[in-house]
Formats: structure tokens, C-alpha cells, sequence
């Protein structure tokens, strides 16, 4: 049975987030260093994985102050952490285009269960001949939940940060096809 290997098309990928600020407005971010590996096996869609790494350093709001403030140890400590990491441990396939990917999120090494809601955005050949997929990916966290809990109390009520991160994946990955015999090499 053939299994394929896909890679991330980081130029036509994203990897993003949005937090809600001081209660009334949201920030939106994105981080710029990152890869990831997705072994596909149709038949038994169970048997897919997906790793990812993202560089933690690498996060952007389009504030360098809160982007420094971000890397600090308050937030990610990337210069002790530098990676934030998810890998799958199963598929969950609801429809034709939808699944749950569940897998462990790790973030300043604390690892803890993520579910990310797919969408499947259908795949073809670009005109180089290569095969693509696209897909989205969204999910919901609490910061709190992997040691992320700077914060300052506003006057008003509220918080400076809000808890709840959503997160949102864009993907397009190029196939490299493998035999099952290959990649148990």
C-alpha cells in the first residue's frame, strides 16, 4: 500500500494566531520559522501523522516591543525554548473535507492535548507537475494551560491578554510519493 509523504509549501502556507487585547480589540500574530512533515495513508486515514516545528523566536505581531516582550521569558522564553512542537496521535475523519487531528502541543516544554479541526480544501497539479494539497486547520487554547500566564489587570476589569489564543493554520503541501517498503527504510 502506498503511503505519501507531504511537506509543507512554506511560501504558500501560514501558521497564525489571534488574542484578544485590554478586552476590547484583538492582535493578530504569525510566526515565520517553521516546517512540517504529513504522512498521508487513505485507506486507513487513522494510520496519518503530522509533525510540526515552529521556532518561537520567530513570532510576529507587526510590534517589535511586543515581539521582544513576546520571546521574553515572560511569554515563550525562546532563548531557552526555542521551539514549540505538535505532533499527531490520531485522525479523526467526520466527512469528505472535515476532521479532527488530535495530537500534543508542546510549549516551554509542556506538553499537553490539542484537537485541531481540518478542513480539506481538495488538491491537483501545479503546472511544474507537482501535487498539492490545501487544507485549514483551527483550534482554541487557554495560554494558561502551558505556563503563558503574564499578565496585568486593567482598571476597567479585564485583563491585558486574554486566556483563549485561536489558532489558525493555512496549508499547502507538495506530495513526495513513497511505497510503504520505502519508508520503512
Amino acid at each position: 500500500m502506498a503511503i505519501e509523504r507531504w511537506n509543507v509549501d512554506a511560501v504558500h502556507s501560514g501558521v497564525g494566531f489571534v488574542v484578544r487585547h485590554m478586552v476590547i480589540s484583538r492582535v493578530r500574530g504569525r510566526f515565520t520559522d517553521w516546517s512540517g512533515s504529513i504522512r498521508m495513508d487513505e485507506a486507513d486515514p487513522g494510520a496519518s501523522s503530522v509533525e510540526v516545528t515552529i521556532r518561537s523566536a520567530s513570532i510576529d505581531t507587526h510590534e517589535p516591543q511586543r515581539d521582544g516582550h513576546l520571546r521574553s521569558a515572560d511569554f515563550f522564553n525562546a532563548e531557552v525554548y526555542p521551539a514549540l512542537t505538535f505532533k499527531s496521535s490520531s485522525v479523526e475523519v467526520v466527512d469528505d473535507t472535515h476532521a479532527k487531528l488530535h495530537g500534543e502541543l508542546t510549549i516551554r516544554d509542556v506538553t499537553k492535548p490539542v484537537t485541531l479541526e481540518v478542513e480539506y480544501y481538495g488538491s491537483g497539479k501545479t503546472p511544474y507537475g507537482k501535487t498539492v494539497a490545501g487544507f485549514n486547520a483551527q483550534a482554541r487554547i487557554n495560554r494558561k494551560d502551558w505556563g503563558l500566564t503574564w499578565n496585568v489587570a486593567l482598571e476597567s476589569g479585564g485583563w491585558l491578554v486574554s486566556d483563549q489564543i485561536a489558532i489558525s493554520i493555512e496549508l499547502e503541501l507538495v506530495a513526495e510519493a513513497e511505497t510503504a517498503a520505502a519508508a520503512q527504510s
